[in-house]
């Protein structure tokens, strides 16, 4: 149930900030700019004729019309969109294990093979996310080239990729995904059978719980000591904020100072939890998790007028104390649920606000982009919300420690 999950967790919340991930493009920038003063001096003189020492990876001349092409229409875009994510000097590595500073490292490829293949554009990964077609996440991430500089790249491929960069690739061969291993986390292992530890810390059995006991042998193992019982008056106000949000009143307070029977505090708690406002604090944290928002956000701010309905579901839910597995199921799939009425029909629909929400790109102009942009985000916030994992990255490459492949995906 919902409200006894809240109920044991109202001990300890925790909250889960979010990573921002973000590159520094100083490096190509300036390295983009040296290049540009360069090619002006270059655009002064004639096309350059060919030269032994412009060679492609295997050994061949490179055409001087094609090493200018290259020069003029492909490095700068290389320099200036992509290596300040792919190559090896990249902080965290090459994003995707794709490394462009190189022709081996292009015809190499990253985790999800090669990204160019001379002479096939339908076969290059590469061309393929500059499009944003195929499944493939649109690259540069943040902007999408033009169709002359797609056309440019497409051209390229199809004179066979010459490319005068010569140097060692640095990306190894994708590796497969080890399930087995994988399955190893504890994560993803079934519960187990573990003995209650025991402290010279005691807690009374009508107090505690088997967690307290491996709280207190850990403490004891670190040679700390539990803090003391809290009086009445800070456990009135732990609960109240707690479970509600707000503070007990001067009658509450009196009334269960007042009140010395066993099961005073346990009265406070049903109390507390039968207010609305249970629902309405409770409810707020899984709208965090289910990343509520009443407009779309991103470029083209669109409002989603019905969202509170949604809304109004989830702090209805906690305060029916609905079980888990039947708020997930209706959040998932609640227009395909059995219902006795119209009643429930329209609760389940409502339920799938769930899907609907979220942030989306509706300026984009392909179709099928907005719809596996649109898929993915729905698979995100399904898995971490729901299962605490990020699935989504597998839209592009196998997971690197979780048994996630992307056919799974």
């Amino acid at each position: 149930m919902i409200r006894r999950t809240v109920t044991a967790a109202a001990i300890g919340l925790a909250f889960a900030g979010v990573v921002a991930f973000s590159t520094d493009p100083t490096p190509a920038a300036a390295q983009f700019g040296k290049f540009k003063k360069a090619q002006k001096k270059d655009d002064a003189k004639a096309a350059p004729k060919a030269d032994p020492k412009f060679v492609a990876a295997d050994d061949k001349p490179i055409p001087a019309d094609q090493l200018a092409f290259f020069e003029k229409k492909i490095r700068p875009v290389l320099i200036d969109k992509c290596q300040s994510c792919h190559t090896a000097d990249t902080p965290k590595g090459p994003k995707g294990g794709l490394t462009v500073d190189t022709r081996n490292g292009l015809l190499l490829g990253g985790d999800t093979g090669a990204a160019v293949v001379p002479n096939d554009p339908k076969k290059s990964l590469l061309l393929k996310a500059l499009h944003g077609t195929d499944g493939q996440t649109q690259m540069p991430p943040k902007e999408k080239l033009s169709a002359d500089a797609v056309a440019d790249f497409e051209k390229w491929i199809k004179m066979g990729a010459p490319d005068p960069r010569a140097g060692k690739p640095t990306a190894g061969k994708p590796k497969p995904i080890d399930i087995a291993k994988g399955k190893e986390h504890w994560a993803f292992r079934p519960v187990g059978e573990f003995k209650v530890p025991s402290s010279k810390f005691q807690v009374e059995e009508k107090k505690g719980s088997p967690i307290d006991s491996f709280v207190l042998a850990r403490l004891e193992k670190e040679k700390l000591a539990p803090s003391p019982e809290a009086d009445k008056r800070t456990l009135l106000r732990r609960a109240f904020f707690d479970l509600i949000g707000l503070p007990p009143t001067a009658e509450d307070l009196d009334q269960f100072l007042k009140d010395t029977s066993a099961d005073a505090f346990a009265k406070v708690v049903d109390g507390l939890l039968a207010r609305p406002q249970f629902g309405e604090k409770w409810g707020r944290h899984w709208l965090d998790v289910a990343r509520y928002a009443e407009s779309t956000g991103k470029e083209l701010n669109t409002l989603y007028p019905h969202a509170w309905r949604y809304r109004d579901y989830v702090i209805a839910a906690y305060n029916a104390d609905k079980p888990v597995d039947r708020f997930f199921k209706e959040q998932l799939a609640g227009d395909l649920l059995p219902h006795q009425d119209d009643a429930e029909k329209a609760e389940h629909l409502t339920a799938t606000g769930y899907l609907a929400i979220g942030p989306k790109s509706v300026n984009e102009r392909n179709p099928r982009q907005f719809q596996m942009d649109l898929a993915d985000e729905q698979i995100d916030a399904f898995t971490q919300g729901m299962l605490g994992l990020t699935v989504s990255c597998a839209r592009c490459h196998d997971h690197k420690f979780d048994p996630i492949p992307t056919t799974d995906y």
